[in-house]
Parts: structure tokens; sequence; C-alpha cells
């Protein structure tokens, strides 16, 4: 039981890194000389780095508030499974923390859906980036995690 609960933990930390990483880092679409992210668009030339804002249009900002929602929903789980880990009684499942769980993942699931059909048409030599690849790779193991927090009942 041990070890089933160890690595949830893991498995819960992974895809917290893979959140902040994919939130913060400017990677959603990159080229040749452009990166943008859900904060700031960057152009590099001539050897400088040069970032803008990125803009206010609806979109963009509900992604933003997706992904941070999917962030702090999965910190909450975490500190949520933590604390049931010592007070719930044995035999009891974690509902309370697959329930922030499976909402972070359809937080992931709605931000990286929104980013792909509402950001700009894609020229030639712009693809998505890692960042872009993070999320939607967050998003099965949290709704995977989610159904383990069902599943898993508290054993002596």
């Amino acid at each position: 039981m041990l070890l089933i609960l160890l690595g949830v933990l893991i498995l819960h930390l992974v895809i917290l890194v893979l959140l902040l990483i994919s939130t913060s880092v400017n990677a959603w679409t990159v080229s040749s000389s452009i990166t943008t992210d859900l904060w700031y668009n960057c152009l590099t030339s001539g050897g400088g780095y040069h970032c803008k804002v990125a803009s206010n249009e609806d979109w963009i900002q509900a992604v933003q508030a997706l992904m941070v929602l999917s962030v702090l929903f999965c910190l909450l789980s975490l500190v949520f499974f933590l604390c049931q880990l010592f007070t719930l009684v044995k035999g009891g499942r974690f509902f309370f923390t697959a329930i922030f769980q499976i909402l972070a993942s359809l937080f992931v699931m709605c931000g990286a859906i929104i980013y792909t059909v509402m950001s700009p048409d894609r020229a030639v030599g712009v693809e998505f980036g890692y960042a872009y690849i993070l999320a939607w790779v967050a998003f099965p193991l949290c709704l995977v995690s989610g159904l383990i927090y069902i599943i898993l009942r508290k054993r002596e």
C-alpha cells in the first residue's frame, strides 16, 4: 500500500511540474524567429530578444485563466490528498482529492482546445511548441490521476 501511495504522489508531482512548465514557459508556438506563449510574444532579431505582452483578446485571457486554474486546482488537490491521507477513516476514498484533480484536467483540456482553435493561422515554419505539447500530456495524466484517487481506498 505504501508503494501505491508513493506512486500516486510521484505521479501527482510530475503532473504539477508539467502544468507549471506549460503555463509559464515561452514555447506554445515557435518558429525560427518568433516564440509565443500565454503571456508574451517574443521576437529574436539582430542578436536581440524583444518581447511584448500577448494580445488582450478574450480567448488568450480565457486560456491564461484556465491554465492558472488548472495549476491551482492540481496544487489544492495535492494538499487535500496529504490532509486526507492523515484524517480519512480506514476504508474511505479520496473523493475530494479526485474531484479537484479531474477539474484540473478539464481546465487544461479546455485551455488547450481554445488555444488550438483560436490561435492565429499558423504560417509556414510556425508550429506548436513543447509547452503546448506538455499541456496536452498533462491532461490525460491528470485525468487518470483523478480516476485513481476515486478508486483508491485508505488502508492501514
